[in-house]
């Protein structure tokens, strides 16, 4: 098993010289998190001119704003992703957050063919991943499995949602799969959100659970989207399988929201249509041995990003602080682990890495909820801090 920390090392994108790169670090001197610049691999504070990243992403053009400040070298990259990881942590030293603070954190779920098929299967077994295999051969039958061409919402999905109302398949999943209106909710609240080398949590009452390898957009309160980083939807199968109203307790617990390494802005070098070109890739290995791998291609999404950001963003829903959005993914890992029919779920020690090449690594470590270390550096916390340092205007 590959070592967590080796992992976080690698956490840059393939062309970061070229890369407007956004990082947040928590600074034990400041007792609170400081903005930073990465160049040419070192770590930069430009708090005094953006205190929080909030207010980066809403500047007119947030990458010549970013490379335009100057800033208070922190130390090297290196240096601060080795005291990354959670075990082994020097806390008098500097080191990795999640790279977004007051924006609010939401996801568009069921936005590819594959885990929209799976999320009808969830559904049907009430959360039994022992019934799923079967469940998963009727729904194929029944739906098929390349629905990717289908536009939702357009007339061809609208005969197809009737045909499948008349043949008693019909799900909720499906209306967002492949009906007019996006399913976007609330992942977690601001600033709950893990960076890379941190514990993510699953819920210890869960049985069957995974990662969600996903893209994440970084969008101003205008609904511009300004930049991207990488993202981990945690999910708990078996709890949203028995009710879809459960979907807070399966995506809102400590630590279950990953983001990072770092938020790469739009510039003329990166753009939406790079997003729209992504492979993220995933890789899990347990400390049992088992490995699983995976990938989802942007490419394959039944909705374009753009589109999902105006149904989260627009005259009815306002973020005066920005959002993320994650894109959703295509990955349902259905590899057995333990026993023929039983699937995928997390073990404890799980090293998830989640990657795409102009967007750098993103590692987490898959523990229980209540054993990843407590949330308790919220929004007030963030602004007293920020007073007290003389960052607020």
């Amino acid at each position: 098993m590959t070592p967590i920390a080796t992992l976080v090392r690698g956490a840059l994108p393939d062309d970061a010289a070229d890369a407007a790169l956004v990082a947040r670090v928590w600074k034990p001197d400041a007792g609170g998190p400081a903005v930073a610049a990465i160049r040419n691999g070192d770590v930069f504070d430009i708090s005094r001119f953006f205190p929080t990243v909030r207010d980066l992403c809403e500047a007119e053009d947030p990458a010549a704003a970013l490379n335009a400040a100057a800033g208070q070298w922190m130390g090297s990259l290196a240096s601060i992703l080795d005291n990354t990881p959670v075990e082994g942590r020097d806390r008098g030293k500097p080191w990795l957050l999640a790279p977004a603070d007051l924006q609010a954190v939401k996801a568009a779920g069921v936005t590819f063919a594959i885990s929209m098929l799976e999320r009808v299967i969830e559904e049907r077994a009430r959360g039994d991943h022992a019934a799923a295999a079967a469940i998963r051969a009727e729904v194929t039958r029944l739906v098929g499995d390349d629905l990717a061409r289908l536009k939702p919402g357009s007339p061809e999905a609208m005969r197809l949602k009737e045909v499948l109302i008349q043949q008693g398949a019909w799900s909720q999943y499906l209306e967002v799969g492949i009906g007019p209106d996006a399913e976007i909710f609330t992942k977690c609240q601001p600033m709950a959100s893990v960076g890379t080398g941190m514990d993510a949590g699953v819920h210890p009452a869960s049985s069957w659970n995974n990662p969600e390898p996903e893209v994440v957009l970084v969008v101003a309160s205008s609904g511009r989207i300004v930049g991207a980083t990488l993202g981990n939807d945690v999910n708990l199968r078996d709890v949203e399988g028995r009710s879809a109203l459960l979907l807070g307790k399966a995506k809102d617990n400590n630590a279950s929201c990953a983001i990072g390494p770092f938020l790469r802005l739009f510039d003329g070098g990166f753009s939406l249509d790079d997003i729209r070109s992504t492979t993220v890739t995933l890789r899990v290995e347990g400390t049992d041995g088992f490995v699983l791998e995976g990938s989802s291609s942007i490419g394959r999404i039944s909705r374009d990003p753009a589109d999902l950001v105006a149904q989260m963003v627009n005259a009815h829903h306002r973020y005066p602080d920005g959002a993320l959005l994650f894109l959703g993914t295509m990955f349902a890992p259905i590899q057995d682990r333990d026993a023929p029919g039983q699937g995928f779920t997390h073990k404890t020690g799980d090293v998830v890495t989640i990657a795409a090449p102009k967007l750098g690594r993103l590692v987490n470590r898959i523990m229980p909820t209540d054993r990843c270390e407590p949330w308790s550096f919220g929004a007030s916390a963030l602004m007293r801090n920020l007073a007290g340092r003389g960052l607020l205007a």
